[in-house]
């Protein structure tokens, strides 16, 4: 990576500092990625779904269903053009620091707006698993989430939402795929997203990179490889 390139990072981005930072610093500085797994396109596309059906509610300014079936006290964020932008896998919600000379940015899926217009981010996750699990790398999500909109002077509920859609297996298929709806609301702690954002850019400015984490799969078998 050029040094004079600009660093801008994700959600994703942090996570993968966490979970190596060696396989972080070979993607964002050298350009080297992880293989690539197999790619979600289901999930994919019961994201565009979502987002759309959550839409014609917003422009009805109508509660969504989900909302109203879960009693969650909020209302979807009216500004359609402005979600629109924070949708934007290349533009999101936007943090430069001008000390790190670096961005750090996340694309969302919905917004909530509770009382006194205080904000919580709404994530849609779709899975086959009959219990959905709140994953590290959702909290790291939404924490991040919460970090950016009160960094764009947004009064947030110090909430995120994930709505879980959960394939039902239970009535067979029929061309159908049925679903069951979840919602779980988690807490959100963004004091500690600038700390790890600072250690990850300045990591990225160093021109030895680090070690793998023990545990990284994709070092042991880079480890094995090299011993054939």
């Amino acid at each position: 990576m050029n040094n004079e390139r600009p660093i801008k990072l994700s959600p994703n981005s942090l996570n993968l500092y966490y979970e190596c930072p060696l396989c972080f610093w070979l993607d964002k500085r050298m350009g080297i990625r992880r293989p690539q797994p197999y790619p979600y396109a289901l999930n994919a596309a019961v994201d565009v779904l979502l987002k759309e059906e959550f839409d014609k509610y917003r422009k009805k300014g109508e509660l969504h269903p989900l909302l109203v079936a879960n009693n969650v006290p909020a209302k979807l964020f009216p500004n359609q053009k402005l979600l629109n932008e924070w949708r934007n896998n290349f533009e999101g919600i936007r943090y430069y620091d001008a000390e790190l000379d670096a961005t750090l940015f996340g694309a969302v899926d919905d917004i909530l707006e509770f009382t006194e217009g205080k904000l919580a981010p709404l994530d849609y996750k779709s899975t086959g698993s009959k219990v959905p699990t709140i994953y590290d790398r959702f909290q790291l999500q939404m924490d991040i989430y919460t970090f950016l909109l009160e960094k764009q002077g947004y009064k947030t509920v110090r909430k995120g939402c994930l709505a879980f859609y959960i394939v039902d297996k239970e009535n067979g298929f029929d061309g159908k795929l049925p679903f069951r709806k979840e919602i779980h609301m988690i807490d959100t702690d963004p004091s500690y997203v600038q700390g790890v954002f600072k250690e990850a850019v300045e990591l990225l400015r160093k021109d030895a990179p680090p070690a793998h984490n023990p545990d990284c799969q994709y070092g042991h078998w880079l480890k094995g490889i090299s011993q054939i």
